[in-house]
């Protein structure tokens, strides 16, 4: 027997001192008050009765002692905690990995598949032997132990209240890498995962995943696998018309039977579509919706059985977008007359444009573009960022180099390579542009050459004292540039790589990824407002704030002047960005019923039954109830008084 509460070194002091407080207080209730009564042959009788029975009541009254000392010795020994010193070497150590993955919001078991995982867990919990200890952690886009490992059931229970489903796809590996960390070095390890099985090989970057000695264990959940999701949704405005927008979005059907789906496009809460499907089982169906109107930042796509009702998975029955600002940009034209760079200006109704003559700059204002044409003078503050056409002089932010002309009938003049990746070549084609005359531009360390002909680069791009600028190397007057679509889009490509309005936006994050989410370089840290109203901050490295998103929906990024609870308030820049589940993997919601790690089929669940521990102190603790029980009959039945 081996005591594992309090040591016997406490306990014998301890149960001295109680004890002769008991005795004590014995002593105390035997003491007799006398009193006087009138003589009466009457009491001669009674005195022969009590000395008839005396002996009678000394023993009663030695019982009445020996059940007090009783129920302070049961007390102690509860208090020491004994056990068997065997089944003290022989507990468990246990580590349950409950899946709470997106899969687990599965409503095809009621009231949902996590529900009964945690269900499931309780009754492990309340099963634990009193040698046993178990550590419960929660298994999605991480792992996030709950609970240390320990032998305590109510704080297992509050661990396992903590377990709530996210919408991203379970990290399985990294799970049982977990466990098995968890485990080293414990007696009789044993690992019991709790999911549906959707988790995919247990392999990542480091390779397979064992678990060693452990003993695995599987518990499945859920019965059906009837679902069909929005798997790819994104947005993008049309670059000369921002007022109109396209949508791609893939839906599949992961179930093994067709389904009729009714899709349903809003924007800023208003429908814009519905259309009705049918998609065969297994079946992957993009949609494109061209030029659509009505929505100016939000946009949400809805899934729906046709008939009425959901399928198995409402999670990724929703998918959302964001439209990037239509902000409007304040650009400034230093020309001294240009129709085609002024009227290819005016087809952004978003463009602030103001113009001015070479020799009245620079006017009042501050500007996001300034375009120099034929000009370099020396950018004033507030310039922004600046495109040259055709620069010369001194303060030209490249060199200039000799003039080129057309004049060898063999080799036109005109772009001969060109980097088409580069955003403001975006959608435009100037691979067969004519220049009958040109100057040679000469850039600098740190400069990219966007565009050139065999005999110079015609078209640059780089950074001055922080500011963007592109210069290019002719007047679109002298070529064929201003009569083609090329031009108004390579402007308009331009101003939109200057303001950072380009059709690289993200109009949505995937769950489960670690989000890079534009933020003012200045600051350290933003609060981060979810989709279901909680907040935190998070940290901002180089101009991007940094977090896992967990949950699909709108997200609101809020810098400076961040208080304690809550989102920020009081001079913050606010920003909204959405999320989305977008993971085929994980809407494939059948239940597996076998789970296989390394080639090893996890085994049932053994050895958890409730109402079997071998924690002595609760037994003793019981005796004592029992005890005061019959003390408390015997002395109202006047049997030990």
């Amino acid at each position: 027997m081996q005591l594992v509460g309090l040591p016997l070194s406490t306990l014998l002091p301890f149960g001295a001192a109680a004890a002769a407080v008991v005795i004590f207080f014995y002593i105390l209730k035997l003491r007799r008050r006398p009193v006087a009564v009138p003589f009466e042959r009457l009491w001669e009788r009674v005195l022969r009765d009590k000395e008839a029975t005396s002996l009678f009541s000394q023993l009663k009254r030695l019982l009445s002692l020996l059940l007090q000392l009783a129920l302070l010795g049961l007390l102690l020994f509860a208090l020491g905690d004994p056990r068997p010193a065997a089944s003290f070497l022989e507990g468990r150590s246990v580590v349950v990995l409950i899946d709470a993955s997106a899969s687990m919001k599965a409503t095809d078991v009621a009231p949902s598949r996590v529900d009964v995982a945690k269900e499931e867990v309780k009754k492990l919990v309340r099963g634990l032997s009193g040698t046993d200890r178990m550590l419960i952690a929660q298994m999605d886009g991480t792992i996030t132990p709950l609970s240390t490992m320990t032998e305590d059931v109510a704080v297992l229970e509050a661990a396992l209240a903590l377990v709530s489903p996210t919408d991203t796809r379970a990290d399985f590996p990294r799970a049982l890498r977990f466990a098995a960390d968890a485990l080293r070095g414990q007696p009789k390890p044993e690992i019991v995962v709790v999911s549906d099985g959707a988790l995919g090989a247990a392999t990542d970057g480091l390779g397979a995943v064992g678990v060693g000695d452990a003993k695995l264990s599987y518990i499945p959940v859920g019965k059906s696998g009837k679902n069909a999701a929005i798997t790819a949704f994104s947005v993008r405005r049309y670059p000369l018309d921002k007022s109109r927008y396209e949508v791609m979005l893939e839906v599949t059907n992961t179930s093994p039977d067709p389904l009729d789906i009714e899709l349903s496009l809003l924007g800023d809460g208003t429908l814009i579509d519905l259309t009705r499907l049918r998609l065969d089982a297994g079946e992957r169906l993009p949609r494109f919706y061209p030029s659509l109107s009505g929505a100016s930042r939000t946009l949400e796509a809805k899934l729906a059985l046709a008939g009425g009702g959901s399928d198995d998975l409402p999670a990724d029955d929703r998918a959302y977008a964001l439209l990037p600002e239509r902000r409007r940009a304040r650009i400034l034209a230093v020309t001294p007359g240009n129709m085609y760079l002024e009227a290819a200006l005016l087809l952004d109704e978003y463009l602030d444009v103001t113009t001015v003559a070479p020799a009245s700059y620079p006017p009042k204002g501050v500007f996001d573009v300034t375009i120099f044409d034929g000009v370099a003078p020396p950018p004033a503050p507030g310039a922004g960022s600046l495109l040259y056409i055709a620069p010369k002089g001194p303060n030209a932010p490249v060199g200039i180099g000799k003039a080129l002309l057309d004049d060898d009938g063999d080799a036109p003049l005109g772009f001969d390579e060109l980097d088409e990746k580069h955003p403001i070549l975006r959608y435009t084609s100037l691979g067969g542009v004519n220049v009958s005359r040109a100057t040679a531009l000469e850039p600098r360390e740190g400069d990219t050459v966007v565009g050139k002909s065999a005999r110079g680069a015609l078209l640059v791009a780089g950074r001055r004292s922080g500011a963007k600028f592109v210069a290019l190397g002719f007047d679109v007057r002298d070529s064929d540039l201003a009569l083609r679509i090329a031009w108004p889009l390579f402007l308009l490509n331009v101003i939109g790589d200057f303001v950072e309005e380009d059709a690289s936006y993200i109009s949505s994050f995937v769950t489960g990824r670690v989000f890079q989410v534009p933020a003012p370089s200045s600051v350290t840290e933003a609060r981060v407002v979810a989709p279901d109203g909680t907040s935190r901050l998070v940290p901002v490295e180089n101009g991007r704030a940094l977090f896992l998103g967990q949950q699909a929906g709108f997200y609101t990024l809020t810098t400076g002047g961040a208080g304690n609870e809550g989102a920020p308030t009081g001079g913050g820049e606010s920003a909204t960005f959405a999320a989305n589940l977008s993971d085929p993997a994980e809407s494939a919601i059948t239940p597996q019923p076998v789970l296989e790690v390394g080639g090893r089929v996890a085994g049932a669940v053994e050895g958890f039954e409730i109402g079997v521990r071998r924690e002595l102190w609760i037994y003793f603790l019981a005796l004592v109830l029992a005890v005061t029980a019959v003390e408390w009959l015997t002395y109202h039945r006047r049997v030990t008084v």
